[in-house]
């Protein structure tokens, strides 16, 4: 498994430093319901296969500075309804959580995307944030197949119960390729997400553009998910990824 090393965006000097691999300035899509700016942040600890960012899983993806994601910031006060820290896996930097609270002061809403796989510092995150996205990759005991890491799903288990235990606003999403979950692992997963209390899941459909192409250019549709769970939740969505 590759692994980054925990000091990825420490203070350098005094300085706080991102690793940005790219900023969207505007998004109707990376926060349900919200017009967002999205800073895209380099490095993950994963290699899922159906990765969409997978240019993003290398540190040595940035390409701008959390200089110059403040700046756009300073310059959309009034214009937007928050930021999104997105990756890559935002939260494989240290100075993500110093970010969030810079994002804050400067009078946003702050999303966070993850993959549940550094649960201390989504803790730490936790009283600073609006919403959550959380990846659910597959059922845990079998989350390895996908990640490609090792005991990964203990890791994505703690991240979700501290969001669910914080109160804070979240949505579950599960990406679905045929090749590496079935409609018993959905299955799994829709009553496992259920019965721990949550009440926002999209399943997410594989799309093979934009992919390393190293999985078969296959996909589901809305029909395959079995009837029984989108009742489950409040709100349920099935999406192309």
């Amino acid at each position: 498994m590759t692994q980054l090393s925990c000091d990825a965006g420490c203070p350098d000097g005094g300085r706080h430093r991102l690793l940005i691999g790219g900023i969207t300035p505007f998004s109707t899509v990376d926060w349900p319901g919200k017009l967002a700016c999205v800073a895209f942040l380099a490095g993950c600890p994963w290699r899922c296969p159906y990765c969409q960012n997978h240019a993003l899983q290398s540190r040595d993806a940035a390409a701008q500075t959390a200089d110059d994601l403040f700046a756009l910031l300073e310059s959309r006060r009034g214009l937007l309804d928050g930021v999104v820290f997105s990756g890559g896996e935002p939260l494989a930097q240290a100075d993500t959580v110093w970010a969030i609270a810079r994002a804050k002061e400067l009078g946003f809403e702050v999303g966070l995307h993850t993959c549940g796989a550094y649960p201390a510092r989504l803790r730490e995150a936790l009283p600073l944030l609006d919403w959550v996205g959380i990846d659910v990759k597959a059922p845990w005991d079998a989350y390895d197949r996908v990640t490609l890491g090792r005991e990964t799903g203990a890791l994505v288990r703690e991240s979700l119960e501290a969001v669910l235990a914080s109160g804070v606003d979240m949505e579950a999403r599960t990406t679905w390729h045929p090749a590496l979950l079935s409609p018993g692992d959905i299955s799994a997963i829709g009553h496992d997400l259920a019965e721990r209390g949550v009440r926002s899941w999209a399943v997410q459909a594989y799309r093979h553009v934009g992919t390393t192409g190293e999985l078969p250019d296959e996909t589901v549709y809305p029909s395959d998910v079995p009837a029984d769970l989108p009742p489950l939740f409040d709100h349920y969505e099935f999406r192309r990824a």
